[in-house]
This record gives structure tokens, sequence and C-alpha cells, in this order.
């Protein structure tokens, strides 16, 4: 396809990495964030990567533009605007098309397809999994769904940022990312509650997480949350609670409106969110250990060893 400009709206702690991806790979950039000094600083960077005044002036100049945002209400008000709103498609030509690359609602991501379908753009959902460290390094799984011949149109430039998984129809992407954290928070929350469990019996937490790494038990918060994160009490591995909280809650309602009653999906969504509420905005992931601890053992947030 054409090297027309890419269009990026949102350069926060992901897109900001995934835009230099972008950069690197010969792309030219333009970007729009409400924090325009993020923007400003990041066109700094090349000579290729600029900042717009507006989402419109985005639409305009690109053929393809991704999002990269907390969710989906604010996708959609972005794409589509309303009343006296700027957005996306008041620029995009036919034939355009945008990205998502957050973790937005999959039905949502659907009735967002139809409308642009209907103004002749279309729409991929592109979730990601692997956070800044990934994103930085280009390393990231992309999860795409969306027609194939729009697929293929876009997978060169998904290919800059990670590895492309396509997982069927538009919707498909959302769907498999927020399944995936949810499998990740269950592992957080059941690795948490063992560490609690062994060291109130006598055992070490470290010498629990050694033995969980070379056992069947290992997964992904045994292997790079508990000794960098957890046990050492730092509680900043940079991906919020209250993120890991909604996309477990969009799962959840993924489950809920296929009429599945799923208990332990449930169950991980009601623990977070207590956690999510009882520790508050801007709590790591990683801090739901200490609720867990408080909760379950009355410890406090004295040394976990």
């Amino acid at each position: 396809m054409a090297r027309t400009p890419i269009g990026l709206v949102g350069v926060g702690n992901m897109g900001a990495p995934m835009a230099r991806r972008l950069a690197r790979a010969g792309h030219g950039l333009v970007l729009y964030d409400l924090k325009r000094d993020a923007a400003d600083a990041l066109a700094g960077e090349g000579a290729a990567i600029e900042a717009a005044d507006t989402l419109r002036d985005v639409g305009a100049r690109c053929d393809v533009a991704i999002t990269m945002l907390p969710n989906a209400d604010i996708v959609r008000a972005v794409v589509m605007g309303g009343e006296a709103v700027d957005a996306l498609v008041q620029g995009m030509a036919r034939g355009g098309v945008v990205i998502d690359m957050s973790s937005s609602a999959p039905t949502a991501t659907q009735s967002l397809g139809r409308a642009l379908a209907d103004l002749g753009v279309d729409l991929v959902d592109a979730p990601v999994s692997g956070g800044v460290p990934r994103a930085t390094d280009g390393t990231l799984t992309i999860m795409a769904g969306g027609a194939p011949e729009t697929l293929a149109r876009v997978e060169p430039i998904l290919a800059c940022m990670g590895t492309v998984h396509r997982t069927g129809g538009l919707g498909s992407g959302h769907a498999m990312k927020a399944l995936n954290n949810y499998v990740s928070a269950a592992g957080l929350l059941a690795v948490c509650e063992a560490l609690i469990v062994a060291r109130r019996f006598g055992l070490d937490p470290q010498t629990l997480n050694a033995v969980l790494n070379v056992s069947t038990g290992r997964n992904n918060t045994t292997d790079r949350k508990v000794e960098q994160f957890i046990l050492n009490r730092a509680f900043d591995s940079g991906f919020a609670l209250e993120l890991m909280c909604k996309d477990v809650g969009i799962a959840h309602d993924l489950a809920d409106g296929l009429d599945l009653d799923a208990p332990w999906l449930k169950g991980c969504a009601d623990l977070l969110d207590q956690a999510s509420r009882a520790l508050g905005a801007g709590a790591d992931h990683t801090a739901a250990f200490a609720y867990l601890e408080e909760r379950l053992s009355g410890v406090g947030r004295g040394p976990a060893g």
C-alpha cells in the first residue's frame, strides 16, 4: 500500500513506543493526543512525525489511522464524533481504515464497524499484549480481527510493532484480548493467594515461587512479577489495576452476553473490582497482593518474607 502517513491517536505509555516503532520502520506519522505536549514531544523526535491540531486533520491526511485509547466509548467518540465534536471520520475519505488497538468491548467494536461501513471506512480491531517493554522493542502480540482483505492491507503496518495473530472477524481481536487478560489475572490472584498461604504455613515465599517456576504452576506472574514487583513490594510493573479490572470486566460481559454462567470469571472480576476500589486510582495491578494480604491474613503491609 502507498506510504502515506499513518495517523495515531493516543500517545501515552503504549502509544508512544508504538509510534517510535512505526517511525523506525520508515512510516511518516500524524499524531493526536488530548495532551498536546505529549504529541509535540514525540513529533520532535523525527522530521516525518507531526502533531495534528484536530482529529479531522488526522483523518484527512491519513489513509490508515490507529487508536490507542482507554475504552470503547472514547474510541467511538474519537472516530465518529457527534454534534460539534471533532472526529476522524470528518476528514477520512472512503476506503480509509481505522485500526483500534485499544482494549475495547467486542460488541462495541462490531457496532462501530457497522457505522463506519456506512461511510465507506473499514475497521480492524488489533489489541496488544506485552506491555510497555514489548511495545518498546517491537515484540508485542497483536490480536487482529476484521475482513481478510482489510487485514492483509494493514498487516505490514501492524508487523512493525509485533507479531500479528489473525483471530477472525471484527471484534474477535478484542474478545481474544479480554480472555487473555482474564487468564493472566486469574493466574495473578492464584499466585498471590498461594504466597500468603505459604507464608502463613511457614514456607518461604521466594522458595515457593522458585519451585512454581520449575513446576506445573509456572505462569506469567511467577516468571515476571513475583520477584520483580511483589515480594520486594515495588508494585510498579507499569500496568494499572484499574485497566486489568476493565479488561476482565469486558470478558465477563462477553460471557454474560452469550448467556454463559462462568463462575471463576465472575469471581475474578468481582475480586479485582474490590481490590481496585480499596487501593484507589493509580494502583499497579501487582498491588492486588497487598489487598489480598490484608483481606486474607491481616498481615498488613510489612515485609513479605
